[in-house]
């Protein structure tokens, strides 16, 4: 047999056919991209800032949709589109199972990034020892973020979210709760509230480690405000709280002349960054506005990227450093329902979040990390051809529509499961259905009232002092080690702990 190959083989001049591939874009992009790689060099300064991008329920297949997306946007080729941190230079995935579910929520894979443990579905900054809804539990198993130590530390620390302040992702840079969802008092169960256990909006304005958060920006007024109080944006709804406290009053009465509470476009626009001190910012009653619909809000929105640079701006007159956490908070909501237009507009708004940042950072003394706490059921499939608008009905190489076994066409994304799958038994026909409308609902196999998160690893993407030790796979609180590890946070609350005057 081998004689036989040998003899009918066609002698081939290899230096013709790599001339030939040389001249190809793509062998020819492929070897620029060689020669980036290789001249690389790992970057082992101290971190002196930190920014850790959070982008909830952006799952790989998300952020490739992202990438097309927002190239279709601007009108280039999506497939060969870069989004500002694929331009990173390093690289890893991130395994997101929480401590007893192989599909988390957001708040184990929260307090796995903000704390450097695993935990259970549902607890915000306890360990694995922690128990859902068990207050007694929380006053022995709570872990220090790094958040807090790097209040201790003496360094500037922020947390922006387009979600509530008080929800998931970030209250795991300030709060220990037995249930994500005691947001405020009236949230909890009486038994809870007699072991004096805080709710979370307590904790952001309580907080006693350092001189308290510098800035936290997000919606979810109604969790500071009480019941008896009226939100000033509409005044048909009120605050939530049954305390009586307004938490928002109780912030700049904390920081006093250094304090301020802002609640609305025109509040934020004219924020001093070289005078506020610490500053809360709520710009909903509940979550902030979809990136699509953040123009329509009747009291203004600033967006993610605004808040961003502000922040930056604000940040940077520590002359310790910073640690800051960035939530696009509502990729993860509309997802959960099979919103796709949404998912995919809010994940480019936190991609132009991370293009501010890098424009006015320098990454030789800032680490920059970007990622998601997990993902989502988000599918890209059938056979489009290139170009294809990514939110229409697939259609071929051809050009012609592509059609599913039941003789109907099919969109290119979908969802495993959620609010668009069958209930009748028969897929709806969408020849004639406009599915790039903002509000058109993916089909998907399993019907459910809210899509769920999905559980494949996470792209971790980062750039900056020690971004190198981002390699491989590795377990999902590992992020808070190289982040620890980049900053020496931990090490230096430590050494200023142990110098702090002893009381009695």
């Amino acid at each position: 047999m081998l004689g036989l190959l040998s003899g009918c083989a066609t002698s081939v001049d290899s230096s013709k056919t790599a001339a030939v591939q040389a001249q190809d874009s793509y062998y020819a992009a492929a070897q620029a991209t060689l020669q980036r790689i290789a001249a690389q060099r790992p970057n082992t300064g101290r971190a002196k800032n930190v920014i850790l991008f959070v982008g909830d329920g952006m799952g790989v297949s998300t952020v490739t949709a992202a990438r097309m997306f927002e190239g279709q946007m601007r009108g280039v080729d999506g497939e060969s589109n870069v989004l500002a941190y694929e331009a990173f230079p390093y690289l890893a995935l991130s395994k997101t199972y929480a401590h007893d579910a192989q599909v988390a929520d957001s708040a184990p894979t929260a307090v796995a990034m903000t704390t450097g443990v695993k935990t259970s579905n549902d607890l915000i900054g306890l360990d694995q020892r922690g128990k859902l809804e068990d207050c007694e539990t929380s006053k022995t198993t709570h872990v220090t973020t790094l958040w807090q130590m790097a209040e201790q530390a003496g360094l500037a620390t922020g947390v922006i979210t387009t979600a509530r302040l008080t929800h998931a992702t970030p209250s795991a840079t300030y709060a220990h709760s037995a249930s994500r969802d005691w947001e405020s008092d009236a949230d909890m169960p009486p038994e809870a509230l007699s072991q004096g256990c805080p709710d979370i909006a307590r904790q952001l304005i309580e907080s006693n480690y350092g001189d308290g958060f510098e800035l936290a920006w997000g919606g979810g007024r109604e969790r500071f405000l009480p019941a008896e109080t009226a939100d000033p944006e509409d005044p048909s709804k009120t605050g939530k709280r049954k305390d009586g406290r307004d938490l928002t009053k109780e912030w700049l009465e904390r920081f006093g002349d250094g304090g301020a509470y802002i609640w609305n476009a025109e509040q934020f626009k004219a924020l001093d960054p070289a005078k506020a001190k610490h500053v809360l910012g709520l710009f909903n009653q509940s979550h902030m506005q979809y990136e699509t619909d953040r123009a329509k809000d009747s009291a203004g929105e600033p967006s993610l990227a605004e808040m961003t640079t502000a922040a930056i701006d604000m940040l940077s007159s520590d002359a310790d450093g910073y640690l800051l956490m960035v939530e696009g908070g509502r990729v993860d909501h509309a997802s959960h329902e099979s919103n796709a237009y949404r998912t995919l507009t809010d994940a480019v708004a936190l991609n132009e979040a991370v293009k501010a940042a890098v424009a006015k950072v320098s990454t030789d003394d800032t680490l920059i990390i970007v990622t998601a706490d997990h993902s989502h059921t988000l599918t890209i499939s059938g056979y489009p051809k290139r170009g294809n608008p990514l939110l229409g009905l697939a259609r071929g190489v051809d050009g012609e529509l592509l059609m599913g076994d039941d003789g109907k066409p099919y969109t290119t994304i979908g969802f495993a499961n959620g609010p668009g799958g069958l209930k009748e038994g028969a897929r709806a026909d969408l020849t004639d259905v406009d599915t790039t409308d903002p509000d058109f609902i993916q089909q998907s196999l399993v019907p459910l009232a809210s899509e769920t998160h999905g559980g494949e690893d996470l792209g971790i993407y980062a750039i900056g002092p020690w971004a190198h030790l981002f390699q491989g796979t590795v377990e999902q609180n590992y992020i808070f080690h190289v982040m620890d590890h980049a900053s020496k946070i931990g090490a230096r609350a430590a050494a200023a702990t142990a110098a702090a005057p002893k009381t009695n």
